[in-house]
């Protein structure tokens, strides 16, 4: 017995030095822009060799007229001023980036709001195109008033654009919010004309949603529900995306969002309630029915919404935090220990 004993205790250490190895390691965070009296909203992606972060900028969370502004970076630590996209009258919202299909071309969606003093009098998507992030077209128009196209993805599959709305007056056309709003997935093969591609039955306000596609083929789609237990919910769909299945989830969201890396592993990021008391933006391994906190970034109170990206091994993030006074974007370096992507 005397002699099994080291060996065995020696086991019992390595797998309890396993079990309280770290998930995500922060690498490092900075504050990439605070210059308007509000920053919100962000997104993120690598275009042509270059990190390209997108975010609302306005007085204040809502009303007025919100502009885009877009940053660069070759490495995502130095960051400069780049672009801005807006449209006179109108409160630019939650933009989103994706790459065309040829690969040519940044595709920006946004919520369009028109306000009369702090009274909301419509609200519908946009979208604008640019073949080097600098130089944009002018806003258009997509779906319907009240619709809410609130991300955009490719489908490597059948090179089409994907995308989830959700709409707070289904039934009326508003202006006054219903009880229960809709929630509907569309398709476009051009990013201008968009096709009706499922109703997406989820209960209790369902909204603010990220639609990505897996690479089995099968679409994953992660939902903000703002009724009932304000919990999230996560769908799953095979080719054509139809059908849905959905696991409600035991975590509030806010601007959620998710990645799948090159070995399969798909993180989420949202705002999220853990460890520490409020609202923090926190890293999430995901499944297909769970989602469990990996890190917790500096941050509190107004927060979240981040963009995603995997470059060279790590993961960058960014998002919007208030936790140092006042509204501001922030980008964060992430060690992710138990991923084996290249």
């Amino acid at each position: 017995m005397k002699f099994l004993l080291a060996p065995l205790l020696s086991l019992v250490l390595a797998l309890s030095a396993t079990a309280q190895a770290p998930q995500a390691e922060l690498i490092s965070v900075q504050k990439i822009w605070d210059k308007a009296p509000h920053q919100a909203f962000t997104d993120l992606i690598r275009f042509k060799n270059l990190f390209f972060c997108c975010f609302r900028e306005a007085n204040s969370h809502v009303g007025g007229d919100g502009i885009i502004r877009i940053l660069i970076s070759s490495t995502g630590e130095t960051w400069v001023d780049y672009a801005t996209i807006e449209e006179k009258g109108t409160d630019l919202r939650d933009p989103k980036l994706e790459i065309t299909p040829d690969g040519k071309r940044l595709y920006m969606t946004c919520g369009g709001s028109v306000y009369e003093g702090t009274e909301l009098k419509g609200r519908r998507p946009r979208y604008s195109t640019s073949i080097d992030g600098k130089v944009w077209t002018p806003t258009q128009k997509l779906l319907a008033e009240g619709d809410w196209l609130w991300r955009v993805t490719v489908n490597p599959a059948d090179k089409k654009f994907y995308g989830v709305s959700y709409n707070c007056y289904p039934n009326t056309g508003g202006p006054k919010f219903e009880p229960e709003w809709s929630l509907k997935s569309y398709a476009s093969t051009d990013g201008s004309v968009w096709q009706l591609s499922s109703i997406m039955k989820v209960p209790g306000q369902p909204n603010e949603t990220t639609m990505r596609f897996l690479k089995d083929g099968s679409a994953m789609a992660l939902v903000r529900r703002e009724a009932g237990d304000r919990k999230g919910a996560i769908g799953v769909a095979q080719a054509p995306y139809r059908e849905w299945k959905w696991t409600l989830l035991n975590v509030p969201l806010g601007g959620p969002n998710f990645i799948e890396l090159p070995d399969g592993t798909l993180i989420a990021g949202s705002r999220g309630f853990g460890a520490t008391p409020g609202a923090h933006m926190v890293l999430f391994k995901m499944t297909a029915t769970s989602l469990e906190p990996i890190l917790e970034l500096p941050s509190s109170g107004d927060c979240s919404y981040p963009g995603l990206c995997w470059h060279e091994g790590f993961l960058h993030v960014t998002y919007y935090s208030s936790h140092e006074g006042k509204t501001s974007i922030y980008a964060a370096k992430v060690k992710l220990p138990g991923v084996t992507a290249p």
